[in-house]
């Protein structure tokens, strides 16, 4: 079998054995808004109880989906993302003092992540220079231009959710799932995959895969379920010409 785990339980409570699940731990989290979460994970980490977590992610979510959930269970302590605005609990909770935040530019977000997963411990970007990103950074100047220094992100806990992956944890990903996904399960210590399709050893093409299965310790098959997004926008449809 591999790193497959029989559910999100057995492997939520690995991860809370060796210590890497707990009270106060940095928590990575993929996906894009709804797109691509690792719904079952997030579910698991809420059921688990553990509290005062820093989340990663690049949104937290909507109200009572993704990781909102652990926003309305009280879980989380400090959140580190680029877009949030989808979310009212969260706005609530962050202007009343009860949350933490760090805005951070959603493509210095994904660096961060890229970075910690790749040993780099800091790195230079023109991105936030002369904004608020920037107060209280390092600055340094290439080439006659500004930069400012962003540090590298290694979680705790990296959770992510692919679509199609085989039992030595080998991940491949799907259209939005694509785009947080390959640079959160990098950067974590402890990575967490679930997927929707598992297959054997072997039946995965080399050239599919993003993720190889090195960065992934345990793995679960994710459950079936509707895939939500944050807004359905549609064009009226057009009504049939008279004959």
């Amino acid at each position: 079998m591999g790193k497959l785990r029989e559910n999100t339980a057995e492997v939520l409570a690995a991860a809370l054995e060796a210590g890497a699940l707990r009270d106060g731990a940095t928590l990575a989290v993929g996906g894009f808004g709804l797109s691509g979460i690792p719904a079952d994970l997030i579910e698991a980490v809420r059921d688990s109880g553990v509290e005062d977590l820093t989340v990663v992610s690049n949104n937290m979510g909507v109200d009572g989906k993704g990781l909102g959930i652990l926003i309305e269970s009280g879980q989380v302590r400090k959140v580190i993302a680029s877009y949030v605005g989808e979310n009212r609990l969260f706005a609530e909770q962050y202007l009343s003092g009860q949350l933490e935040v760090e805005f951070t530019p959603q493509g210095t977000l994904a660096e961060r992540l890229r970075a910690g997963g790749a040993g780099i411990p800091a790195f230079y970007t023109r991105t936030g220079v002369g904004t608020m990103v920037a107060e209280g950074k390092p600055h340094a100047e290439f080439d006659g231009v500004t930069y400012v220094q962003e540090r590298a992100i290694v979680a705790d806990v990296a959770l992510v959710h692919a679509h199609t992956a085989d039992t030595d944890g080998n991940l491949v990903y799907r259209y939005t799932a694509r785009n947080f996904n390959p640079v959160v399960a990098t950067a974590g210590r402890l990575t967490i995959a679930e997927a929707e399709v598992v297959v054997g050893p072997g039946d995965l093409d080399p050239d599919h895969i993003v993720t190889p299965g090195v960065y992934v310790q345990h793995l679960v098959q994710a459950r079936p379920r509707v895939k939500d997004i944050e807004q359905r926008t549609v064009r009226p449809r057009r009504e049939p010409a008279a004959v």
